[in-house]
């Protein structure tokens, strides 16, 4: 397998959500695109799926080091070789300062998942999303932007706001995971445990806390895809693939009636087909 089918497996297999989304995106930037979030998900899989912490850090701090062979010109592993190669392919992609940049921040925001699993309230959670969203879709948007020197201001919140859509929408299975990405505070304002998420509990009280992450989630990224700047929209239709995909996702939950613990509730391929190709 080279590398580029190495990404394609790990970020976007046929069917999923970023495989459609990323067909969006100019063909001549789409691999190193799908480099940088293979890149994404082998980060989230070190902190996420390992059940023992010091491991986990062992795998953080060996992509650190990944990352700086990376810029050194001498990467190992498949996607930083896809990075390099694509990077220097004229039209391909840029690695840049910048860029490199927020795939350290990248980085370091799935560092927090080594240190916490429960955020105390909702500036912390925020603190988290714009560390690891926000600086990916900076990454993802500088790729592609007609102006990517002032992309990170627009980026960020939309990143950040995606990240919240993919937490709300994965809560059962973070939870199998041990991990909560609701504010403590508002559990507790809900009358809803981590026991009951974690054991997978339903009752009124979950309705009502799902309803209002939901609402919050799509507030945000509704607010996030109208501050993107008119001359900027047609070149991001990657990221607003995303957004539209987690728009109709939301709309499918609710019809679930929220009922994420215990299933994973998904979008079919003819319709995230047909989602991101009104992306214009």
């Amino acid at each position: 397998m080279n590398f580029d089918d190495y990404c394609q497996q790990k970020a976007a297999p046929e069917g999923s959500s970023t495989y459609y989304a990323l067909r969006r995106a100019p063909a001549a930037r789409q691999p190193f695109l799908t480099a940088l979030y293979a890149l994404r998900r082998e980060l989230e899989e070190t902190v996420k799926e390992t059940s023992d912490p010091t491991i986990g850090r062992t795998k953080h701090a060996w992509w650190q080091k990944e990352l700086a062979s990376l810029a050194g010109g001498e990467p190992s592993h498949p996607v930083t070789k896809a990075l390099r190669a694509h990077a220097a392919h004229p039209g391909g992609g840029a690695l840049d300062e910048a860029t490199r940049a927020s795939i350290d921040a990248l980085v370091e925001g799935f560092g927090m998942d080594l240190d916490q699993a429960r955020y105390l309230d909702w500036p912390g959670l925020r603190r988290y999303l714009e560390q690891v969203g926000g600086a990916f879709a900076v990454a993802v948007a500088r790729t592609t932007a007609r102006d990517a020197a002032n992309a990170a201001g627009w980026a960020m919140p939309l990143g950040s706001a995606l990240m919240l859509a993919e937490r709300v929408q994965a809560l059962g299975d973070d939870a199998r995971h041990g991990r909560i990405y609701v504010p403590i505070d508002e559990l507790q304002r809900f009358k809803v445990t981590a026991a009951d998420v974690i054991n997978r509990k339903y009752s009124d009280d979950f309705t009502a806390l799902m309803r209002f992450q939901t609402e919050r989630a799509r507030r945000v990224l509704n607010d996030a895809l109208a501050a993107i700047p008119s001359g900027e929209r047609a070149h991001q239709r990657v990221l607003r693939a995303q957004a539209a995909l987690s728009l109709a996702l939301f709309d499918e939950i609710e019809r679930e009636n929220f009922q994420v613990l215990h299933q994973h509730i998904s979008l079919t391929p003819i319709r995230k087909l047909w989602i991101s190709w009104r992306t214009r």
